[in-house]
C-alpha cells in the first residue's frame, strides 16, 4: 500500500530531521530560504497510522511565462531507499503530488553510497598510470543494495542525469565526495589517521604562529575577498556575497550553530577562511578560500584541523569534505585538491548521482534543449 504524500509545516519537517543521525543540509527547511529563485516546500510521507515516516525539501523552479515547475530534491528525499517497494510505496505518490502541484519534471539525488575507496586505495589509484578515473580503481567497499535501487529507478522510468560540469563535478550536486568517519574514534585516532605531511604542516603552522578563530557575520566580507581570489586561481565562477549572507541568516535562524565561519590569521592578515555546516551528526566543510601569499606557514592545514577538532567535539559521526574530482590524470588542476583531502586519512565515496523523471515529455525535451544550449 502506497504512503500518503502531502505538504508539511517547517516545524514538522525539522522535528523529523532532528530524529535522524544524518540528513543533508540541502534537505532542511532553511535551505529553501537560501534559494530565493526557487519556491520551497516541505513534503511528508505518512503511513496508514498517520505517522510521518519520510520527509523532503522540494525546490520548485518556474518555467518562464508558464505555471509549470521543475521540482528538485537535492540530496533527497529522506525516505527508506532500500525498501523492496521503494517505487510503488514511496516514489509514485511523490510524483503524483508534484504533478498536481504543476511539476513537469522531477530531479532528485538519492543519499545512497554505492562504493567507497580508502585513502590508501585513492593514493594507489593516483599513482597508477593505468587508472584515468577513480571508477577504474578497485573499491575498498561496495553496497550491493545501491545497485538494486538504481535498477528499480531505471525500471520505473527514472533516468540517471549526465554528470555535466567538468571532472566529476556535476552541474547539480557532487557524485564523488571525501569523508572522514568519526563514529567510535577518539580525536587522537583521527589525528593518527592524518598522513605525515598533514601532521608536519599542522606543527609548522603552530610554530609559525598561525591562529585559527571563529568568525561572525561581519567576517563574511573578509572570507569573500579570499573566496573571489580562490575562484580566479581555481577557475570557477564565484557566488555573490549576498548568497553567503543569506546562508548565514537563514541557517542560523533555524539552528544557532548550523553554520560556522573559521579564519586563519598570521601576522595580522587573514590567509584562509572556510564555512562549516552541521545537521545532526553530519558535519560538512562547505566553502573554502585562501590567498596565495605566505603558503609556507600552512594556514589551510591548521584551519582544517581546527574544524575537524570542533566537529569531533560536536559529536560528529562523519566529517564531510564534500566534492572531489574523479579524474586522476596528472594535468588536472583539481588533482591537488583531491590529494589535500586524501591527506585526512578518510575515504572517497561515490553516490548514486542525480535522477530525472519527466512528467511532461514535451516540456522536458524543451528544458533539455535549453540546458544544452547554455
Amino acid at each position: 500500500m502506497s504512503l500518503r504524500v502531502q505538504t508539511i509545516t517547517r516545524d514538522e519537517h525539522l522535528a523529523f530531521v532532528a530524529g535522524r543521525p544524518s540528513v543533508s543540509h540541502m534537505q532542511i527547511p532553511a535551505w529553501g530560504d537560501v534559494k530565493p529563485d526557487w519556491r520551497a516546500e516541505s513534503l511528508g510521507w505518512f503511513d496508514e497510522r498517520g505517522d510521518l515516516v519520510g520527509a523532503g525539501l522540494v525546490l520548485l523552479r518556474p518555467l518562464p511565462k508558464l505555471k509549470r515547475y521543475l521540482a528538485y530534491l537535492p540530496e533527497g528525499p529522506v525516505v527508506d531507499w532500500f525498501a523492496a517497494d521503494l517505487v510503488e510505496r514511496w516514489l509514485t505518490p511523490m510524483l503524483a503530488h508534484l504533478k498536481a502541484r504543476g511539476a513537469f519534471s522531477v530531479k532528485m539525488g538519492p543519499p545512497v553510497v554505492v562504493r567507497r575507496w580508502s585513502a590508501d586505495a585513492v593514493k594507489a589509484a593516483i599513482a597508477d598510470p593505468g587508472a584515468r578515473r577513480l571508477a577504474d580503481a578497485e573499491p575498498t567497499a561496495t553496497e550491493p543494495r545501491a545497485l538494486d535501487v538504481a535498477e528499480r529507478l531505471r525500471g520505473a522510468g527514472w533516468r540517471q542525469a549526465e554528470p555535466g560540469g567538468e571532472d566529476g563535478f556535476a552541474a547539480g550536486q557532487p557524485r564523488y565526495v571525501f569523508q572522514v568517519p568519526y563514529a567510535g574514534r577518539s580525536l587522537e585516532e583521527i589525528q593518527g589517521g592524518l598522513n605525515q605531511q598533514w601532521r608536519r604542516n599542522i606543527k609548522k603552522a603552530e610554530k609559525a604562529g598561525v591562529k585559527v578563530v571563529r568568525g561572525d557575520q561581519e567576517d563574511l566580507a573578509a572570507f569573500y575577498g579570499l573566496y573571489v581570489e580562490t575562484a580566479e586561481r581555481d577557475r570557477f565562477i564565484p557566488r555573490p556575497l549576498a548568497y553567503f549572507r543569506r546562508m548565514w541568516t537563514a541557517l542560523n535562524a533555524e539552528h544557532p550553530d548550523r553554520m560556522r565561519l573559521y579564519l586563519a590569521h598570521h601576522d595580522g592578515e587573514i590567509l584562509a577562511a572556510a564555512t562549516m555546516l552541521t545537521v545532526g551528526e553530519h558535519v560538512w566543510y562547505s566553502y573554502g578560500a585562501s590567498t596565495s601569499r605566505r603558503r609556507e606557514v600552512q594556514p589551510n592545514n591548521a584551519m582544517q584541523w581546527r574544524m575537524m577538532s570542533d566537529a569531533h567535539a560536536l559529536g560528529a559521526a562523519v566529517y564531510d569534505l564534500r566534492g572531489i574530482t574523479d579524474t586522476l590524470e596528472d594535468g588536472n588542476h583539481l588533482l591537488g585538491l583531491l590529494r589535500f583531502k586524501v591527506g585526512t586519512g578518510g575515504q572517497a565515496a561515490e553516490y548514486l548521482g542525480e535522477w530525472d523523471f519527466p512528467l511532461n515529455r514535451v516540456l522536458q525535451r524543451a528544458l533539455d534543449l535549453y540546458m544544452a544550449r547554455r
